[in-house]
C-alpha cells in the first residue's frame, strides 16, 4: 500500500495525540471528516495501522529490567508450538524467529536481575527449548519508533 503526505500527517497526529477524535483531526488537518475516516479505515484494512491502544511502559509497572533472550529450539515440530508456549509467559513481550546460529529472539522484562533468572527459567522449561542466551539492556537511547519510517515512505513510493 502506498501512503501520501496526508496519511503521514494523520498518522503523526494520532501518534502525538492518540485520543484526538476524527472531527478534531479533520479540523487540524484541514480536510473533511469523511476523508479522515476513509483514510483511517483504508490504513487499518491494509494493516498499516495495527492498533489504537495505549502504549505501556513496563518500568512504570515495576518491570525495570529488559533483556533479549535468544533460543535454540528442537526443530522437529517447528517454531509454532514453542511460540505458543512462550506467549503464555506474561513477561515475554515479543518473540521473533531469526536467522543465524539461534532460532528465536525474545524481548522480556523482569522486576530485577534475580527476577530475570525466574523468567529465563520459565523459558528454559518450555518444551522444545534446548538452550538460551541473554543480554540485559542497560538503556534505550532510541526507543521503538516508526514515525521517521512513515514520514520517509512517500518519498520512496512516489516514483
Amino acid at each position: 500500500m502506498t501512503i501520501d503526505g496526508l496519511d503521514v500527517r494523520l498518522i503523526s497526529l494520532l501518534a502525538a495525540e492518540p485520543r484526538v477524535g476524527i472531527l478534531e483531526a479533520s479540523r487540524r488537518l484541514g480536510v473533511a471528516r469523511g476523508t479522515v475516516q476513509a483514510r483511517l479505515d483504508r490504513m487499518v484494512e491494509n494493516g498499516v495501522i495495527t492498533g489504537f491502544g495505549p502504549d505501556i511502559d513496563p518500568a512504570a509497572l515495576g518491570y525495570r529490567v529488559t533483556a533479549f533472550v535468544t533460543l535454540q529450539i528442537r526443530q522437529i515440530a517447528g517454531h509454532d508450538p514453542v511460540s505458543g508456549l512462550l506467549a503464555a509467559i506474561p513477561e515475554v513481550l515479543e518473540v521473533h524467529t531469526i536467522t543465524g546460529g539461534d532460532d528465536m529472539l525474545c524481548r522480556v522484562v523482569a522486576r530485577s536481575n534475580a527476577d530475570l533468572q525466574r523468567v529465563i527459567d520459565l523459558i528454559v522449561d518450555v518444551e522444545g527449548v534446548m538452550r538460551t542466551s541473554s543480554v540485559i539492556a542497560l538503556d534505550t537511547p532510541v526507543a521503538y519508533r516508526v514515525l521517521p519510517l512513515v514520514a520517509d515512505t512517500p518519498r520512496h513510493t512516489a516514483s
